[in-house]
C-alpha cells in the first residue's frame, strides 16, 4: 500500500489505514525520537505525541515533498518543544565561546551506530539537541538558535562542547573495548 493510500484512509479515519501507516512508519520516528530523548521511555513518549500530531494534522500534508521527511519534521519539532518544557539553556558569554575550539570526532567512524546513539545520549540536554539538529538533521546555527531561543554564537558553542565530549567519551569506550579485547 502506497502512502498517498495510507494518508487518504487515516484521514478519513479508517483505523486499518492509521495503524498501517503507524507500523510502517515507527521504527524511522523512533529513531529520531530516540537521537532527543535521554532514555528508551522518553523516545517512547516523543513518539506517541508526534504520531498524535502527524494524525491531526495529515489533512495540511500538501504531497509536495517525501511524506517521510513531512513526519520527520514533525518529530523533529514534537522533540523540540518537548526539550523546551523541560530544560531552560543557560547562556554562555561571548568570552567563553572564543575560548571553545571545534573537536574533530573522525573517531566515530570505528564506533558502532547503537554505540554512537548511546554516546549522543549521554550528551546533557542541551548539548544533545544542537548536536542532533546540527549533525543529523542539517540544521543551521541560526536555525537552531531560533528553533532553541538561544544565540546563533550560543548554538556554535554548544556543538563545540558537545563534539568536544564526545571525543572524550569515545576515546574512553574505545580504550575499554581494546582492554577487554586484549583480556
Amino acid at each position: 500500500m502506497n502512502d498517498s493510500d495510507l494518508i487518504k484512509g487515516s484521514i478519513a479515519g479508517e483505523p486499518k489505514m492509521q495503524e498501517a501507516l503507524y507500523r510502517k512508519y515507527a521504527p524511522k520516528m523512533y529513531a529520531v525520537c530516540l537521537r532527543y530523548a535521554g532514555n528508551n521511555d522518553d523516545a517512547q513518549d516523543l513518539l506517541q505525541e508526534g504520531f498524535i500530531k502527524v494524525f491531526r494534522n495529515l489533512d495540511k500534508f500538501r504531497h509536495e515533498g517525501s511524506f517521510e521527511g513531512w513526519m520527520r519534521r514533525v518529530f523533529v519539532n514534537t522533540s523540540i518543544e518537548q526539550y523546551r518544557k523541560k530544560v531552560h539553556m543557560n547562556s554562555i558569554s561571548d568570552q567563553e565561546e572564543r575560548g571553545i575550539e571545534d573537536a574533530s570526532v573522525s573517531v566515530l567512524d570505528q564506533l558502532a551506530e547503537r554505540d554512537i546513539v548511546q554516546l549522543v545520549q549521554e550528551l546533557s540536554p542541551g548539548y544533545r539537541a544542537v548536536f542532533n539538529l546540527y549533525v543529523i538533521e542539517g540544521y543551521s546555527h541560526k536555525e537552531i538558535g531560533e528553533l532553541l531561543s538561544i544565540s546563533e554564537g550560543t548554538s556554535k558553542s554548544q556543538l563545540a562542547r558537545a563534539k568536544a565530549i564526545l571525543q572524550k567519551k569515545v576515546a574512553g569506550f574505545l580504550g575499554e573495548q581494546r582492554k577487554q579485547a586484549n583480556k
